[in-house]
């Protein structure tokens, strides 16, 4: 009987040793699982954070980029109707040089005082036109211009949004 009572008492106690070492890596686990709750926690709020920067970014590009074409249009629209009101005064100078021209060949054999007037009017229409023409080229470069740097800012806009995508991307 005292025999079989030390061998029960020796697996009783090798049974609490066994559970004790158990209980201990169960609260180790339970430590490192809470960790990872945690860190799990952190990155979903920063996720989150991430995604309303990545939506308010994305809202103000679309903004930037609606306002930049409406712009764009408006400039656009008033350069055509610009150029529909030069091109019609051309049209119109141009009728009159002709009307001109024509009464000048009528004219001429009666009138000789009227020779030298016509050169003087001939002279202003083609300073004239000459400066339109300029106006008109200068206004083009210029539309140009714009157009360029507004694409310049576009790709600009597209690198940096890629940017922010990319940097979402690694962050998940």
């Amino acid at each position: 009987g005292v025999f079989v009572y030390n061998h029960l008492q020796q697996k009783v106690r090798s049974a609490e040793a066994l559970a004790q070492k158990y209980k201990q890596q169960q609260e180790a686990l339970s430590a490192q699982l809470q960790v990872v709750y945690e860190h799990r926690s952190r990155l979903e709020r920063s996720l989150q954070k991430e995604r309303g920067e990545h939506k308010k970014t994305k809202e103000d590009f679309l903004v930037y980029k609606l306002e930049a074409q409406e712009a764009l249009n408006k400039e656009k629209q008033d350069s055509m109707n610009r150029y529909g009101a030069l091109s019609s005064q051309h049209k119109i100078l141009k009728n009159q040089h002709e009307d001109v021209k024509k009464q000048l060949l009528d004219l001429q054999l009666q009138h000789n005082s009227l020779k030298l007037e016509h050169r003087k009017t001939l002279e202003t229409q083609s300073q004239k036109y000459a400066q339109l023409q300029q106006e008109k080229d200068s206004e083009v470069t210029s539309l140009q211009d714009t157009v360029f740097k507004l694409r310049e800012e576009s790709k600009l806009l597209r690198k940096a949004h890629q940017e922010v995508h990319t940097q979402l991307l690694n962050a998940q």
